[in-house]
């Protein structure tokens, strides 16, 4: 798994540390037994079959039953059952409830299928009986799921301390990190994730995000760059390097990039969205709108595709349409301060004064310090009429931001 933003972490361990040794010291003269083991590469299947025999009662001690379970949830949760290997876990920890691998493996199972407090129980458990680097990276993942991330970074201190080489490690507590606004000990962590695994391409694209978050976007290009030619069909890879792009102005190269976004994961929204924002940057307007067209259908509850195909219908001068689209974005997002100043402002080239100025208003409750709502507003009641008022506003852009003297008068 890896993190993309709000998405999953970049991995997880298990392990069957104690498992393996054990059964060879009885499986000499058991074929079942060996495959149970996972030995000489037999399918998960096999493994689970084999495991299954020995499982039978009469088949092994009761002191070794305990391992045969503990394969055949490790060959379960390999194919995803994870409901029928927290069962054998279970098995295995009422058998050896000492064994702090099986704690380890059932929390990881728990937290696959969304139990993330068992699975802390389970890697706290683990933890107190084998303090393993495996168990405090997975309870750190546990954490960080939960949203605790000061606890997941503490749970990955200890497991790099504990394994200077962990790189997984490493790149859940910079993706951490960079979510906390720290890029620069971000940076740092991807710096030594990528010199113990250099051909990860999700290194590069977290530490290009985190460039990118620190504002060098050069940088962050140079990292997506890498990402891509790792991974050639690395949808978000493109898509953050299209943004990169775009804060660069290279309207062309971004629309380059959201095109092979889209051609990878033909339903992201979010690609068509920004495509949208990059071709009507070009002037191409009718093909941002098929593109805000897009990712509305794909999104009907997406407040910035609807601000922005607004904005693409005022430039239009589709005055009606647009402020439906406006409508539609604060409906949405009653905290979109800028789509209240849009609206705002073809309310005022239509001559609507009052409406206008309504919704300066409301820009400016939601932002006290928005220099661009107190001008508009000021110049909204300048043509109603207000000569005080308009003028007190417009000073107040003015003393909110000195170069707003210089914006056109619309």
């Amino acid at each position: 798994m890896v993190w993309r933003g709000a998405a999953s972490l970049f991995g997880v361990s298990f392990l069957l540390a104690g498992f393996l040794p054990a059964v060879a010291a009885i499986a000499q003269t058991s074929g079942d037994w060996d495959r149970c083991a996972g030995k000489n590469s037999p399918t998960l299947d096999q493994q689970i079959d084999s495991c299954t025999l020995v499982i039978r009662p009469g088949n092994v001690p009761s002191n070794n039953l305990a391992l045969a379970y503990m394969g055949r949830g490790f060959a379960y949760i390999t194919k995803g059952d994870f409901v029928r290997a927290i069962q054998d876990y279970d098995q295995a920890i009422r058998l050896n409830p000492s064994n702090a691998s099986a704690f380890n493996n059932r929390g990881l199972a728990n937290a696959s299928v969304g139990d993330i407090d068992h699975a802390l129980q389970d890697y706290n458990e683990a933890i107190r009986l084998a303090p393993t680097a495996f168990a405090f990276y997975n309870r750190g993942e546990a954490y960080a799921k939960k949203g605790d991330f000061d606890h997941a970074i503490l749970d990955y201190d200890q497991a790099i301390e504990l394994n200077h080489n962990y790189a997984a490690a490493l790149l859940n507590r910079g993706f951490i990190y960079t979510t906390r606004g720290y890029y620069d000990r971000a940076i740092q962590d991807y710096d030594r994730a990528i010199s113990l695994a250099p051909d990860v391409p999700l290194a590069f694209y977290n530490r290009g995000v985190a460039y990118a978050q620190k504002g060098d976007v050069d940088r962050a290009i140079q990292d997506y760059d890498y990402a891509i030619r790792l991974n050639p069909e690395d949808a978000w890879a493109y898509y953050r390097r299209g943004e990169a792009y775009v804060k660069k102005r290279d309207f062309a190269r971004a629309i380059e990039d959201y095109d092979q976004t889209i051609r990878l994961n033909p339903v992201n929204a979010a690609a068509f969205n920004n495509r949208g924002f990059a071709r009507a940057s070009q002037g191409d307007l009718d093909g941002a709108l098929q593109d805000y067209d897009q990712a509305i259908w794909l999104a009907p509850d997406f407040a910035n595709a609807f601000y922005n195909r607004g904005s693409a219908f005022t430039e239009r001068r589709e005055f009606d349409r647009a402020i439906q689209d406006y409508d539609r974005a604060v409906r949405l997002d009653s905290n979109f301060a800028r789509a209240f100043i849009n609206r705002g402002f073809v309310y005022a080239t239509k001559g609507e004064y009052d409406h206008a100025i309504q919704d300066f208003d409301e820009a400016i409750r939601l932002n006290p310090n928005y220099a661009e709502a107190f001008l508009n507003r000021g110049i909204a009641r300048l043509r109603r009429g207000d000569p005080i008022g308009g003028n007190a506003d417009i000073a107040k852009a003015k003393l909110l931001d000195p170069s707003i003297a210089g914006y056109p008068i619309r």
